[in-house]
């Protein structure tokens, strides 16, 4: 029997948490480990509950006597630090461009706007692509994501970006976190290279990403075996 993807949810309107477990219920391979209102007892229950994905809301309160948001730019790079298998898309009636960005340049693996009906009834395919290292945007959050990233330059990708893409291409079997270490980066910043380059290339895995790359010529073709 496979592993089941464990997953937690940190939404404080409850209606939306009901939906999201609903959603996610209809598929046998997933099981929600943890769901929770506030932003201060994400870490604990992290450490209580393993967790695959992690269903991040923006604009949820610090806690019952604290309303003001949870620093989610500040906790995210951290929690990939200290949960290396750990993929996190955040869900967000937000539509701004720079948060967005940010929210990936953190080193979220998606971005979906709560208004996206069509991935709200797919969820579960959502969550098990992300965890298997891919990344989602709703169409709205793809388009301003992109948008962002091509003011970067002319180039198609950056250095840094076909230097992450270089070692997913040479050691396929290893984990973001394993690359990272090889790249010298943090986790979070690995996954920020890998999902900038997904959006430029048009391609939600690294698998196509990879395929992508090549045949654009922009890395090392595959080897050939009468090389």
């Amino acid at each position: 029997m496979s592993k089941k993807i464990r997953v937690t949810i940190l939404d404080d309107h409850q209606n939306i948490v009901d939906g999201y477990v609903y959603r996610l219920n209809q598929f046998p391979q997933i099981e929600v480990a943890a769901t929770l209102a506030f932003g201060d007892d994400l870490e604990p229950a992290l450490e209580k509950n393993p967790t695959d994905v992690l269903l991040l809301d923006v604009s949820v309160p610090a806690g019952p006597d604290n309303l003001n948001p949870y620093p989610i730019l500040a906790v995210i790079p951290k929690l990939l630090q200290l949960y290396s298998d750990l993929n996190i898309l955040v869900i967000s009636m937000h539509a701004e461009r720079g948060l967005i960005r940010a929210v990936m340049e953190a080193g979220a693996s998606g971005y979906i706007l709560k208004d996206d009906q069509s991935t709200a009834r797919d969820l579960g395919s959502v969550v098990l692509s992300v965890a298997g290292g891919g990344v989602y945007f709703s169409q709205k959050a793809h388009h301003l994501y992109a948008k962002s990233q091509s003011k970067d330059g002319d180039e198609l990708l950056t250095i840094r970006q076909l230097e992450a893409l270089s070692l997913c291409a040479a050691y396929p079997d290893e984990s973001t976190f394993q690359l990272a270490k090889r790249m010298a980066v943090a986790n979070s910043t690995f996954r920020n290279l890998l999902s900038g380059a997904y959006v430029r290339l048009d391609a939600h895995t690294r698998i196509a990403a990879i395929s992508k790359a090549r045949q654009l010529g922009l890395i090392t073709p595959e080897a050939s075996l009468h090389s």
